[in-house]
């Protein structure tokens, strides 16, 4: 009978390691939740009330929370102090790469946007270099106006394409023309900063804020459907991102729903966003020469002849690729985002009887809902994959960022 290699043996954790992992899973609260009594806190956490206060004291000592005057009762019936994320000295950069804009955001900890850029982009001007250069400024702008004092702890991107997170390669962005651009590399050195840059694809990053604190939040289920040009998605079951075997699941844009329908960016015919993405509104109308997207749902909603049968047209192709989403995924929410929200909200009774569709029981408790967090979804998204490594060990990033291997300045 063949013997099984014995299981290694792991190593007791020592008190360094306890304390370590009690200050994240305090950061980590504090940072979902925002501002929280101590007592709260113990009682979330299951620590002593000793270990709490001391915990928060070495959290403040270091600058990543601050201590408020008493409020409510405590366990005892005394008021208890409130704790809250430092917001405005430790924050990243929250940086969103779509077709049709760039944004750079200072988000702060506990996920509130302090400060932002913002361009627009032509179409079809996606030149790598150019884009990135474009970035950067925007960020070397923004960083004028962080508080001195402040420490940038991480710089998270979204990118509309399929993004290999473990090398910061963006794949294939179809819709940006880009095909294998290391584009963590390439923002590391033109930000000129030793921070790690890390990237996410941006559909993947939307279900994510939406979920930890956008219009998903009571949702442990739900589908994220977002895009301008182009159509991105991202699943989460259980709380948790669906994100398949090569981190790549949820490119939903590219359901083919029409194998004989019009050629999509990314090769192939008749794919999803080819139907409902705020190009396929334009098309779709014989709207003037220069007519916004907002300007032809506008029309939509005035009863226009010339604009019904197209955006009826986007409303049923819409309602018909999530009834595939709500079979396939079953979930308790779908959240729509980017210019798909505005098609959505236009269209809304027409999608809502084409829904019918979809099978009775992973239907009959779904929900419909915009994106809570409007045009920041990817941002915040962004900012969450930025602020990871700090709320896995809040004192050691601090410690690197404090020494000068943080934020260095473009």
């Amino acid at each position: 009978m063949a013997r099984t290699a014995p299981l290694p043996r792991r190593s007791p954790a020592t008190q360094d390691d306890v304390r370590r992992h009690n200050l994240a899973a305090l950061l980590r609260l504090l940072h979902a939740r925002g501002a929280t009594s101590r007592a709260d806190l113990t009682a979330l956490t299951g620590l002593n009330r000793s270990t709490v206060k001391g915990l928060t004291a070495e959290l403040g000592d270091a600058g990543l929370v601050r201590e408020s005057a008493p409020v409510g009762r405590g366990l005892a019936g005394r008021p208890s102090i409130g704790v809250e994320p430092a917001s405005e000295e430790v924050y990243v950069l929250a940086l969103d790469i779509a077709v049709e804009h760039l944004s750079a955001v200072r988000v702060g900890l506990g996920g509130t946007v302090l400060d932002r850029r913002d361009l627009r982009q032509d179409r079809g001007d996606h030149d790598v270099r150019r884009t990135l250069g474009r970035l950067c400024s925007m960020v070397a702008d923004l960083m004028r106006t962080a508080p001195v004092g402040g420490v940038c702890v991480g710089i998270g991107v979204g990118v509309c394409g399929i993004v290999s997170a473990d090398d910061g390669v963006v794949r294939f962005a179809p819709n940006l023309g880009w095909v294998d651009v290391p584009v963590r590399d390439l923002l590391a050195e033109c930000l000129r900063t030793p921070l790690h840059v890390q990237l996410g694809n941006d559909g993947d990053l939307g279900a994510m804020a939406e979920h930890l604190r956008g219009a998903g939040r009571a949702a442990s289920h739900l589908v994220f459907v977002s895009g301008e040009e182009g159509i991105g998605g991202g699943v989460v079951v259980d709380g948790r991102l669906v994100r398949g075997a090569g981190g790549y699941a949820g490119e939903i844009g590219h359901m083919s729903v029409d194998p004989r329908g019009a050629m999509c960016r990314c090769g192939r015919r008749g794919c999803w966003e080819t139907q409902i993405s705020g190009a396929a509104v334009l098309s779709a109308t014989s709207a003037p020469a220069g007519t916004s997207l907002e300007q032809v749902l506008a029309a939509y909603g005035e009863g226009r002849s010339w604009a019904q049968p197209g955006v009826d047209r986007v409303g049923r192709a819409l309602a018909r690729g999530v009834a595939n989403l709500v079979n396939i995924f079953n979930p308790e929410l779908i959240v729509f985002g980017g210019a798909v929200r505005h098609i959505f909200l236009a269209t809304e009774p027409l999608v809502r009887e084409v829904l019918r569709s979809a099978l009775v029981a992973p239907s009959e408790h779904l929900q419909l809902a915009v994106a809570g967090l409007g045009d920041d979804s990817v941002a915040v998204g962004a900012a969450e994959l930025a602020f990871a490594p700090l709320l896995e060990d809040p004192l050691g990033v601090l410690r690197q960022a404090a020494c000068g291997d943080g934020w260095a300045g473009v």
